[in-house]
């Protein structure tokens, strides 16, 4: 049954002018001037030392054509702020108008209703994971109002896929300033092109891709008692930490672990725990690199 899911954790902020493409992707880790009308690309904005300030959904809403840009961006609304700040710390002299949506622009899901069309509201297509929907945006109200037909449920219900689906999320999975684009997966979302020209961290970035030196990566698990505990606890693989999970939706959570030491461990049969619960790690669909052990 399809899920209308709102999630009054995210905010908007709005970039706009003629110069708004161009000065996103001189900025973010994707190819911002390649996203169509209506498409929306994982992203983040980084350090020079290549560490994740802000990720996000950045999504096209602009018409075909205009000169004038228009571009949302979807961010968890506890860095909505510190990420417009920053975005206006590099304006210079850009032409382009940053601040956040107007009051009761508000961002749902709509989970497994993959022919849902309105002109009511945006419409943008995850990018990350099909099994993760259709993510509206638009005046609150209305967002409500599309949702009557269909079963409402919580954000929690929207997690709880998203995680076991293993596509992370700062903030739930990961603290700002703490991880590396590749860390948490954002290679293999098509959040970081390794193709375009300079930005902010790029040098980093480049040098993990060509290197193969990402030994942190995230990692859906499974509690084996059926529910999950306090998120931020370690993994340990017998007595030694290998990585740190982030919250728990159900039985599942995403954790940030070395893979040569989770290597290490099932090649060794060793156990494999998180606040003293067994767990099991599954590897994601979508991920193109080896892990051993994992099928």
């Amino acid at each position: 049954m399809s899920q209308f899911i709102p999630l009054p954790e995210r905010r908007l902020l709005i970039v706009a002018g003629k110069d708004a493409a161009h000065f996103l992707h001189n900025l973010l880790t994707a190819n911002i001037e390649t996203l169509k009308p209506g498409q929306m690309r994982p992203a983040a904005l980084l350090t020079p030392q290549g560490k994740i300030i802000a990720e996000m959904l950045v999504a096209n809403a602009g018409e075909e054509g205009d000169a004038e840009g228009l571009f949302l961006l979807d961010v968890a609304s506890g860095f909505a702020d510190a990420l417009l700040e920053k975005l206006g710390q590099y304006k210079l002299r850009a032409e382009v108008s940053l601040g956040h949506a107007p009051a009761g622009m508000a961002v749902a899901v709509l989970l497994d209703a993959p022919d849902f069309a309105s002109d009511e509201v945006y419409i943008f297509a995850d990018p990350r994971h099909a099994d993760l929907g259709l993510r509206l945006v638009g005046p609150e109200a209305m967002l409500a109002a599309i949702g009557q037909p269909f079963e409402r449920a919580s954000p929690e219900a929207y997690h709880l896929r998203r995680v076991s689906l293993g596509v992370p999320e700062m903030g739930k999975d990961y603290p700002a300033l703490d991880a590396f684009p590749h860390e948490v997966l954002l290679d293999q979302l098509a959040g970081v092109d390794f193709r375009k020209g300079c930005y902010i961290g790029q040098e980093v970035v480049s040098r993990m891709e060509h290197r193969g030196t990402a030994r942190t990566r995230a990692m859906p698990l499974r509690f084996t008692n059926g529910f999950g505990v306090i998120g931020g606890v370690s993994v340990m693989a017998g007595d030694r930490a290998i990585g740190t999970i982030g919250e728990c939706y159900g039985d599942r959570a995403i954790a940030r672990v070395r893979l040569d030491r989770l290597e290490e461990a099932m090649a060794s049969g060793q156990s494999l725990t998180a606040g003293g619960v067994p767990v099991v790690f599954e590897k994601p669909g979508f991920v193109r690199f080896a892990i051993p052990g994992i099928p």
